[in-house]
């Protein structure tokens, strides 16, 4: 049965008051049954400039909560079978067994497991793994601008678009900055196709040959301008750039340590046992 005071609202409330620098004490604000919420349990709910009413309003409502969710708890308890409850038990076991042994692997992990991954490792990687890393997209290093068709000296921003030369480039960003809707460098980053084609009004029906025969293309509607530099591309179901793959063999490296560390911890945990006669099979 949920009993709340006013007195024990009020008392909520005068704690929260009073000396914030003095430890809260066990004042009970609600029971259900044999189980008691006391304040120190509750968040905290009230705020500096909330007057009292709405401090009580709130704390009431939180209260109210608590009991619904005791009141169900409790008469769901009582109206349980028994190999229910203890299947529940057990998992609740499992559960708990299963968040200790990982935490200590995270602890032991984060004190102990090599974590420096070199160059070389991950250039030895890829160059002995390279079946692994095919291609399933179209891929491009390309620059993307979007224009409002009426931008002034068009002509200028696709002249400076096909050019490689970094003065050209960085005037142009200039020229972005002021006029286009859209402007992505991905001269240094290998992006999808696909990334870019949503971006266009029309769509790109066969990709490959347009990366084969095109280095500059250029596609208007009604309100907007779309250029597309490309400087360099690969095709679907060819060997990826390592640099597409850098940071992917990074993670690859990392997990297979993982393993292997976490397999190492539990042989050595298991033969340390087996010496020290730690447990019996029978």
């Amino acid at each position: 049965m949920n009993r709340v005071s006013i007195l024990s609202l009020f008392i909520l409330l005068m704690a929260a008051c009073i000396n914030n620098n003095k430890p809260p004490q066990r004042v009970p604000v609600a029971e259900v049954g044999k189980v008691v919420l006391y304040y120190d349990e509750l968040p905290k709910l009230i705020q500096k400039g909330i007057n009292e009413a709405d401090s009580i309003a709130i704390v009431q409502n939180y209260i109210n909560k608590w009991a619904k969710r005791e009141l169900l708890l409790q008469k769901a308890g009582q109206n349980m079978s028994r190999e229910v409850m203890d299947e529940i038990d057990k998992q609740i076991e499992e559960t708990r067994a299963n968040l200790i042994i990982y935490q200590y692997q995270r602890q032991m992990m984060l004190e102990k497991m090599d974590t420096v991954i070199t160059d070389a490792e991950i250039e030895n990687y890829y160059a002995s793994n390279e079946r692994s890393f095919t291609l399933n997209s179209n891929i491009l290093k390309a620059l993307f601008i979007k224009l409002p068709a009426e931008t002034p000296d068009i002509n200028k921003i696709r002249s400076l678009a096909r050019s490689n030369d970094q003065s050209d480039l960085q005037q142009l960003e200039s020229i972005c900055y002021q006029f286009a809707e859209k402007f992505d460098d991905f001269n240094e980053d290998w992006v999808r196709m696909d990334r870019l084609s949503i971006e266009l009004p029309q769509e790109i029906e066969n990709e490959e040959n347009f990366l084969r025969r095109t280095t500059f293309h250029e596609i208007n509607d009604s309100s907007s301008v779309y250029l597309i530099s490309i400087r360099d591309y690969r095709l679907r179901s060819t060997l990826a750039p390592f640099e597409y793959v850098k940071d992917d063999i990074k993670r690859i490296i990392i997990n297979s340590r993982r393993f292997e560390f976490i397999q190492s911890l539990e042989n050595g945990i298991y033969n340390e046992g087996l010496k020290e006669n730690s447990f019996k099979i029978y």
